[in-house]
């Protein structure tokens, strides 16, 4: 199973910035190690062209040369540096890169990604280019290169704590593009954006009240798109000891949640890109628990699409 990273590019934080950088080479480190069925490639950067079927020029040169507003850099949570700029490009060619594997092979995987928080001409909430919004564009247009008739139908499902504001206003209005959002009603960004579905959950939901609402928003989903393709954001925040998400979601709840996106997918036989998004455990080692476990579900359906063909 195809799985990219870019974390040797790492950003000079100042001490004591709550964003946990140091998770991404942990989560590689522990893939290799534990799943050594998974083939880790370092990602390439986006380029230009893939990064405006989503974003503007303006602010693409803006992010490369360092001279965002200072209003505009504060927003997005990071100092500007080089490492900064060539990590976020990095971030998003990790997802098309991805998406590409899973269209060939049923799911492929991105060690971060999810930046769901950035819009076409502004980044946010430590997300810079949003990655799933550029990748599936790249996708739509390559396959109506090809020669395909109708675009391709996509859907997102953004099971990341926060809602997947900057995701949900790109694709306003696109009947190709599916937005599904499962979050924290309290949490950031506390001005939503409409997706096609959202679900609003409370301060401290527990498993059973959000795998019965993740079982009914397939449910939905099921009724309301036929996607050729599906983006998966697998963010650990929703766990109980996450600083940051505010839900009381247990490793167990994690795991049956994982497990319901990729059979959902994989009963219909939709090929899924997955990422990352969020996580910013107490302890560190409750976020990297929850992701390794998304990757261990997600070698075992690469290995059932492997086996049996539709």
């Amino acid at each position: 199973m195809h799985a990219y990273y870019a974390d040797h590019f790492v950003l000079p934080l100042p001490e004591g910035h709550r964003f946990p950088m140091a998770k991404y080479r942990m989560l590689r480190d522990r893939i290799a190690q534990h799943l050594p069925g998974v083939l880790l490639q370092e990602a390439l950067p986006a380029l230009d062209e893939e990064l405006a079927r989503v974003h503007g020029q303006q602010y693409i040169d803006a992010i490369a040369q360092g001279t965002l507003a200072p209003a505009a850099q504060r927003e997005i949570g990071f100092p500007w540096s080089p490492a900064m700029a060539e990590r976020a490009r990095r971030s998003v060619g990790a997802t098309v890169a991805a998406t590409r594997a899973a269209w060939r092979e049923g799911v492929a995987g991105n060690l971060a990604g999810g930046t769901h928080h950035a819009y076409a001409d502004k980044g946010s909430g430590f997300c810079v280019f949003n990655d799933v919004t550029v990748a599936a564009r790249q996708m739509q247009a390559e396959r109506q290169q090809g020669g395909a008739g109708a675009p391709l139908q996509v859907a997102m499902i953004d099971l990341d704590v926060h809602q997947g504001n900057g995701t949900a206003h790109i694709f306003q209005g696109d009947d190709s593009v599916f937005t599904l959002s499962l979050h924290g009603a309290r949490n950031f960004p506390f001005r939503k954006e409409p997706s096609d579905l959202d679900v609003e959950l409370p301060d401290g939901c527990a498993d059973d009240e959000y795998l019965h609402a993740l079982d009914q928003a397939l449910e939905a989903l099921d009724h309301r798109c036929k996607p050729d393709l599906v983006f998966y954001l697998a963010g650990a925040d929703p766990h109980v000891g996450d600083r940051l998400g505010r839900l009381a979601i247990s490793h167990d709840g994690l795991e049956a949640r994982d497990r319901r996106v990729f059979d959902w997918a994989w009963q219909r036989r939709i090929p899924m890109a997955f990422v990352m998004a969020g996580g910013y455990g107490n302890n560190l080692e409750d976020t990297l628990q929850a992701q390794l476990t998304t990757w261990r579900v997600a070698w075992q359906y690469h290995q059932r699409w492997q086996n049996v063909r539709p």
